[in-house]
Parts: C-alpha cells; structure tokens; sequence
C-alpha cells in the first residue's frame, strides 16, 4: 500500500485551528509541533496548492495598505471532512532516523572526546527544548482550555516533555559510559 503524504494532513490540521497563510502555518508548526513534525515551505507551498485544486482549502487575498498581498488559506468542509477521515485511520509505521545514534555506532576508530562532545550538544538542545516545552505545560495547566480538544494538545506536549527527558537521561548515562570506558583502558583522549 503506498504510504500517504501526511504534509497535506499537517497543513489541513494547522488551517483547522486557524485560517493563515503558508508563512502563518509554517511558523505554527514551528511553535506548536516541531518537536515531532516538521513541515517547510518547499513542502507547505506546492500541497497548498493541491490542496486549493483538491477543492479542500480556498484562498482569499487580503490586502494591505503598503504591503504585498497575502494570500490566506481556509479549511473547507471537505477538507475538514478528509482530515477527520485520515485521523480515524491507524497509525502508519514511521521511520525512526537520529543522525548522533549512526555516527555513534561507528565511531570505534574516533576520539571518545568528540563523541562526547556531540552528547553534551545534543543534551544542551534537548534541555532546550525541555524548558520551552515545560513553559508550555505551565501555560497550557494555568489556563481555561478555550478549543475542543486542548487536553490532547496537551497530551502532546507532555509527550515531548517526556522523550526530551528520557534523551537527556541517555546522554548523561552514555557520556558516564563512555568516561568510564576510557578509564577501565587507559585511554584518556
């Protein structure tokens, strides 16, 4: 069965909280999903407009006084309709890619240091993203949930909050690994 371009589902998904342009929903998707989703503009642009041809998206152009138009995109009730097919389907298997786990498994003939150092950056960019995930937590407990469904929204974040920790916990515990590797063989590189 051939696997389904889910960028279309991200894109219908992003207009069915709010109307916005490829710029709007592109910058949504960096705020609200990129820890699990990443869409870009090579990708939002051209299944926008299949999207508009597919009769699940129109666009109005809004004007602005000493601005470019902007062309803003709305869900329609077919794409709405299409989305919440797609949603009820199971889940696809997906491909799990983490470019640090290829190179650490071949880095036999490469200083431990430099291993090391590439764990110290990847536990400083999950920290990162752990303390914007957790503000987001904090925001989304303290407020009144004002959309249908803000208790799965949350429910993702959580999500991240919980894969960046077990990250960081894999790196302090692979980083103590490896120092203790270099003792144990007199390699203090």
């Amino acid at each position: 069965m051939p696997r389904i371009n889910k960028t279309r589902y991200a894109l219908l998904g992003a207009l069915s909280v709010r109307p916005g342009s490829g710029y709007d929903i592109k910058k949504f998707c960096d705020r609200s999903i990129a820890f699990f989703w990443t869409e870009n503009y090579a990708q939002i642009y051209p299944v926008l407009k299949q999207l508009e041809q597919e009769g699940l998206v129109y666009k109005e152009t809004e004007n602005t006084p000493g601005r470019p138009p902007r062309n803003v995109y709305h869900i329609t009730e077919e794409g709405r309709a299409e989305l919440n097919d797609w949603l009820l389907l199971p889940v696809e298997p997906s491909n799990f890619r983490w470019e640090l786990l290829l190179k650490l498994l071949f880095s036999g003939d490469i200083p431990t240091s430099n291993i090391i150092e590439k764990l110290e950056k990847k536990k400083s960019e999950e920290s990162k993203i752990l303390n914007y995930v957790n503000e987001v937590e904090e925001k989304m407990k303290s407020a009144e949930p004002d959309r249908k469904g803000w208790h799965l929204w949350l429910a993702a974040v959580r999500a991240g909050k919980h894969l960046s920790q077990a990250s960081i916990a894999w790196c302090d515990e692979t980083i103590a690994m490896l120092r203790e590797y270099e003792i144990e063989n007199g390699n203090n590189e």
